[in-house]
């Protein structure tokens, strides 16, 4: 049998709550399967960590998870440490430094949850986000002079090499091949920022040539926004820049009902180190302990972390558990404008994993 070693990592806020459901889940796979199994590493990284030792996570941090299979993350932010410490010292210490550079975010209706776009239903929204997730506007490049003073300057530097901007867009195109519309979208600002992102097109002029058969376009940020609400049945994949797809990606989570359904999937292509796994939604202190949390972005991590694994048909099983969970409004919980709590919901997909049927 074989036995998946994952690090968890729940983070701040309702990342234990969410994280912890998606362990169930996954225990009820492996049991309900009987082929694989799970050893589970637990690791209490985090804003309570850092009040207590002056950083998110050991120093070593990274060499305690290494030679995992796989992580699964919960969410950095506390209100008590400012938001650079939290996502610096913890997630972008883990992404960056394991060169997760493909960050996919799929974004779809899920069955009984109601989209703010009027008139679209689930097939009108199907979408996957390609997000660079190693340079770009977060390369973490810049600084600050003469702190305090009247002159005080701050720069953020934007970097783009052509290496990763060529292994991003060949993710892109790839994935774009692999499903049915074979249509990529590559979304660029190269009409004001006349350097990285002219580069950015050039590139993704060059990688289209290796896939003839997947038809692209470009399209600019801004109007983007507008072609996602309005026009939202001519995209299918779309590739764009750490920080433009970041944004993007809590537009398309909104568009599709709700940040607590997101999955995110921090991908190291060449697996020479291990992925990560997370929900979109971040901490949300304001509802923590209050149970109220959804745990559907986090099942739908880890249905994408089951795929990377190779385990298709436990990924397909618990998709097949979240879908028929939420296309009962009795299991929504209150991001969905129902009143269902975590354990509710929680309990529902592992009963229906175990289901017969399932």
């Amino acid at each position: 049998m074989k036995t998946y070693k994952i690090a968890v990592i729940p983070g701040d806020g309702i990342g234990t709550e969410v994280v912890d459901a998606g362990v169930e889940a996954l225990k009820a796979l492996a049991a309900r399967d009987g082929t694989f199994a799970f050893h589970f590493d637990h690791f209490d990284w985090g804003g309570e960590y850092y009040k207590k030792h002056g950083r998110m996570m050991p120093e070593n941090g990274r060499d305690a998870i290494r030679h995992h299979d796989a992580i699964l993350f919960g969410s950095a932010g506390h209100p008590d440490i400012p938001d650079h410490i939290t996502l610096w010292g913890l997630r972008l210490a883990i992404c960056q430094p394991f060169d997760q550079y493909a960050n996919v975010r799929p974004t779809r209706i899920l069955p009984g949850v109601v989209s703010p776009l009027r008139g679209v239903s689930g097939p009108e929204l199907d979408w996957v986000i390609v997000r660079e997730n190693s340079e770009g506007e977060y390369a973490g490049v810049g600084g600050r002079v003469h702190q305090g003073l009247p002159e005080e300057a701050a720069t953020d530097v934007s970097i783009m090499t052509r290496a990763g901007v060529t292994r991003i867009m060949r993710f892109a195109f790839r994935l774009a091949q692999g499903r049915p519309r074979k249509l990529l979208t590559v979304v660029t600002k190269s009409n004001a920022q006349r350097h990285a992102m002219v580069m950015w097109d050039e590139i993704a002029s060059e990688v289209a040539r290796e896939f003839p058969d997947v038809t692209w376009d470009k399209m600019l940020v801004d109007a983007m926004t507008m072609r996602m609400t309005l026009k939202p049945q001519t995209l299918d994949t779309i590739v764009a820049s750490n920080l433009h797809a970041d944004i993007l990606s809590d537009l398309a989570a909104a568009l599709a009902g709700s940040l607590g359904i997101a999955p995110t999937a921090n991908l190291n292509p060449e697996r020479v180190f291990p992925s990560m796994f997370e929900p979109i939604h971040g901490s949300a202190f304001d509802i923590m302990g209050k149970g109220v949390a959804n745990p559907v972005g986090t099942f739908w991590s880890a249905v994408m972390m089951l795929e990377h694994l190779g385990e298709k048909a436990a990924a397909a099983r618990l998709m097949k558990a979240v879908e028929r969970v939420t296309a009962d409004p009795a299991l929504h919980t209150p991001d969905l404008g129902g009143t269902a709590n975590t354990r509710k919901v929680t309990d529902a997909v592992i009963g229906s994993i175990a289901a017969e049927n399932a």
